[in-house]
């Protein structure tokens, strides 16, 4: 149900002109929702995920490969749609540029390139 709610605000471009993708294929993951242009993607959770470290491992290898990972509670995307697609849009426009961590949400920023870290 949150799924499709929060679907329902990103398809067609509707979330400030960005293109996503529902259940993308990362490797051996699946992304709830991506923006590939941003390298974006956005994960909806139950309260199963509190604190998983399958999770964490998913979030460092999708890092990895060079997306940025947002995560938000089941009952956010239905109860607080507004704000977690403002939030959505703000990491779309750059004003989250650090990784954060909240009671109701998660941000990880892409691990840096090979070419920006210097190596």
């Amino acid at each position: 149900m949150a799924e499709a709610v929060l679907w329902n605000e990103l398809k067609a471009k509707r979330l400030g002109g960005h293109k996503f993708v529902r259940q993308m294929p990362l490797g051996p993951y699946f992304a709830d929702f991506a923006c590939r242009g941003a390298k974006l993607v956005v994960e909806l959770d139950g309260s199963q995920h509190a604190e998983s470290c399958y999770d964490q491992v998913r979030d460092e290898f999708m890092r990895g490969e060079g997306y940025s990972v947002l995560r938000f509670w089941n009952f956010d995307a239905l109860k607080q749609t507004t704000v977690v697609c403002e939030t959505i849009l703000a990491a779309l426009d750059g004003r989250l540029a650090e990784d954060t961590a909240s009671v109701d949400m998660r941000f990880v920023m892409a691990k840096p390139s090979r070419g920006e870290s210097g190596s």
